[in-house]
């Protein structure tokens, strides 16, 4: 059973379907990928990222945060099995937002070939990495609205730049369905666009909801869905209706990941994305 914020997802073929796969054929081709991700809104690219950078992260994360109560006792910080106990939230805000989030170890990871590079391979040109770079880790057993992302399109963040940023999400590690990954509303990109062209939109709001079954009733579309690996990535439309599961899993494993915006140099760059994150910069 898949829930998001609690609410249960309907599973029938007409509401819930599979994240596509790109072919192995297409990605080294440009314009195919261009059509696909003008088509589908997204791309999966399984094995983008060396496994060994994706888990050296992983590792640096937990391990910077082992002293605030954050995972059980006696784990190794890389396997991210959250503790039963209080966390020291003064603390975790600290070491994230004064050392995770602003580290070398953190912007090698963002910029490397696999991913810097790959931009500048697919926009063909210079690119330009939003300094706003976010980190989620998310605890099994958190339910309730608020816990997991609500439905969204990133457009809505990023009104003061281009509307061609493209998002990156990286799971930080094995990331099956049942530890809370994300979901794409099929389609829902095309609807998005046209409403925003003739300014219909009736929610323009950041966070469009929590309840993900009345959305996808709502666009007559499917939520899509898959267990994503260590190494793959998703690149998404800044148009592109998606939320996030939540996290059930039954091993007491926390889902870590990123989210990161690139985009052409030449293009407008929304000014208020050039600091580093903070979960109080009001964005």
């Amino acid at each position: 059973m898949l829930t998001s914020n609690g609410y249960v997802l309907d599973e029938s073929p007409e509401r819930l379907g599979h994240i596509r796969e790109t072919p192995e054929h297409e990605r080294h081709d440009r314009e195919a990928l261009w059509h696909r991700l003008r088509s589908q809104g997204y791309l999966l690219l399984r094995d983008q990222l060396p496994r060994a950078e994706v888990l050296a992260f992983r590792d640096f994360y937990f391990t910077a945060l082992a002293g605030t109560g954050l995972l059980q006792e006696g784990t190794a910080p890389a396997e991210g099995i959250a503790s039963r106990g209080p966390v020291d939230l003064a603390s975790y805000r600290k070491i994230l937002f004064s050392e995770i989030v602003p580290s070398p170890e953190y912007q090698a990871l963002c910029s490397s070939p696999s991913v810097g590079g790959w931009f500048r391979w697919f926009l063909d040109g210079e690119v330009h990495l939003h300094k706003r770079k976010i980190l989620r880790h998310t605890r099994p057993g958190e339910r309730g609205v608020g816990t997991a992302t609500q439905a969204h399109y990133d457009l809505v963040y990023l009104r003061e730049g281009t509307d061609r940023v493209l998002s990156m999400w990286i799971p930080l590690g094995d990331c099956p369905t049942s530890l809370g990954g994300l979901a794409y509303l099929e389609g829902t990109h095309h609807a998005v666009m046209a409403e925003e062209a003739a300014g219909t939109l009736r929610r323009p709001a950041a966070s469009m909801t929590a309840d993900l079954p009345s959305l996808a009733d709502e666009y007559g579309a499917r939520w899509l869905v898959t267990d994503f690996q260590v190494g793959d990535v998703m690149v998404h439309s800044a148009h592109l209706i998606h939320a996030a599961l939540d996290n059930v899993d039954d091993r007491g494993r926390m889902r870590l990941s990123t989210d990161i915006r690139y985009q052409r140099l030449t293009d407008p760059i929304d000014w208020r994305w050039q600091e580093h994150w903070h979960d109080r910069d009001g964005l």
